[in-house]
């Protein structure tokens, strides 16, 4: 029997697939009326709309290309998980009261008004069965962005007060506590003491001037600890002159995911703040995909201006000193796939980094169809694994993600997002599945040559 048997629903046209239909539940925060909620969602829009957004809106020629890109449209074949459909209270809202016929289509209400029960059965569709990974914004025809339009709905959402309530907590813990997980600055000094007592590493914490600042992801922190001794010993192999600090290392942005602009500007000062703080040139953000597009591609827009150091995704980061002879590494013995993260290739731009660290390895590279920037996501970004309501969802479609991993014929997997990793540990262990996803750090870190032979 294949090592997918017939537990996996993986062939999506079998009979055997079945459609379970999820529970549709909304959250609500605060005591506002439904029309309240109406106009705050109206007006948050309102606000992020220009001439880009409208264009988008126009669009769409309902080719279904989007629906065919989606991991939640293909393994549901259900039409209201396909992705240009997730915005239509938006469309709505802008043909109605902003499109250039407006007039028209209020007087023979062509489209009608956005109600709150509407908003709130689309909490789902724009949170629970959305990952905002872009593959629908890649194939379509007309060039529309999919997935920022998403983002933009979720900014709506957040301000009328309907996110989902897990998404929401966390997101107001890390801007309470800088930490979504917990992760505070007293238990990452706890956690850096215990680390280099163990390992016998050093991980320096708030030098007062470094070259290069180093990020974290709660993740990391609380789940995949290895992932700061790796980082300390390529760091001390590489000779670079690092830090990290407590008053910014934590680079998951949940205010960026639940739709809110003040969080999301937040969490990101705290970073730039920091690297100014210790005159850092550089600052490496971690194994975590929407942390890369929060401050990469939007902290200069929320900062005013540009950022006064540079910044890189870690794997950027190990394919720069491997470019300039940093790291002295051993070839891996096995097979090796890579699970491309969606905001660090296909939205990030950064697909060629990950790929040179492993030609740096000289690695038995073996690509997963449909790899690179058409990758197909794990099914857990943009928050949706953080709803434990939306499992149904996430877990029939990373069904595809095991069934890519199956195909590329590697012995071992690795990728460079710690929420990805997340997803595939929770996949893992509800099909019993016995691949696991690795890391691209520690995998570099685990193949450094201190005898300075180079790699074989």
């Amino acid at each position: 029997m294949n090592e997918l048997d017939a537990k996996h629903p993986l062939d999506f046209d079998a009979p055997r697939f079945s459609i379970k239909k999820p529970v549709v539940r909304s959250d609500a925060q605060g005591e506002l009326s439904d029309a309240e909620r109406v106009d705050r969602a109206m007006k948050a829009f309102a606000r992020d709309m220009n001439s880009t957004t409208a264009a988008y809106l126009e669009s769409c020629v309902h080719c279904g290309h989007c629906a065919q890109a989606c991991h939640f449209y293909v393994t549901s074949q259900d039409a209201r998980y396909t992705p240009i459909w997730k915005v239509e209270p938006f469309k709505q809202a802008w043909k109605r009261e902003a499109g250039p016929f407006a007039w028209l289509t209020r007087t023979f209400d062509l489209k009608p008004a956005v109600t709150a029960d509407e908003l709130r059965e689309w909490q789902e569709l724009l949170y629970d069965s959305c990952t905002m990974c872009g593959r629908c914004s890649m194939v379509c025809p007309m060039g529309i962005d999919i997935a920022a339009l998403v983002g933009l709905a979720r900014h709506a959402m957040f301000e009328a007060g309907l996110v989902p309530h897990e998404l929401w907590a966390v997101a107001e813990r890390a801007e309470r506590e800088g930490s979504p997980l917990g992760a505070t600055p007293k238990v990452l000094k706890e956690r850096i003491e215990w680390l280099e007592d163990e390992h016998e590493v050093e991980i320096p914490l708030d030098k007062p001037k470094a070259e290069v600042l180093m990020t974290l992801s709660s993740i990391g922190i609380m789940k995949y600890p290895s992932s700061l001794t790796a980082l300390a010993k390529v760091m001390k192999h590489a000779g670079y002159d690092w830090t990290l600090r407590s008053d910014g290392y934590e680079a998951t942005n949940f205010g960026m995911l639940s739709g809110n602009l003040a969080w999301q500007k937040a969490l990101s000062l705290r970073l730039i703040n920091a690297a100014i703080a210790c005159e850092a040139k550089l600052l490496v953000l971690p194994e975590c995909g929407h942390a890369y597009g929060a401050l990469r591609w939007q902290g200069a827009n929320l900062y005013g201006k540009p950022l006064p150091f540079e910044v890189l995704h870690i794997s950027e980061f190990l394919a720069r000193a491997m470019r300039e002879g940093r790291l002295r590494t051993r070839r891996p013995t096995a097979s090796l796939t890579y699970h491309d993260p969606c905001q660090v290739s296909r939205r990030g731009g950064a697909t060629g980094a990950a790929r040179e660290v492993f030609a740096g390895l000289k690695a038995d590279l073996r690509e997963m169809p449909n790899g690179g920037d058409a990758n197909w996501c794990c099914g857990g970004g943009g928050g949706v694994v953080t709803l434990h309501r939306a499992d149904e969802h996430r877990r029939r479609a990373f069904a595809i993600k095991m069934k890519q991993v199956v195909e590329s014929g590697a012995e071992k997997a690795v990728t460079s997002c710690e929420n990805c990793r997340l997803s595939f540990d929770d996949g893992q262990a509800h099909y019993h599945w016995d691949r696991k996803m690795g890391s691209l750090l520690d995998l570099v870190a685990e193949h450094l040559d201190e005898a300075g032979t180079g790699p074989a």
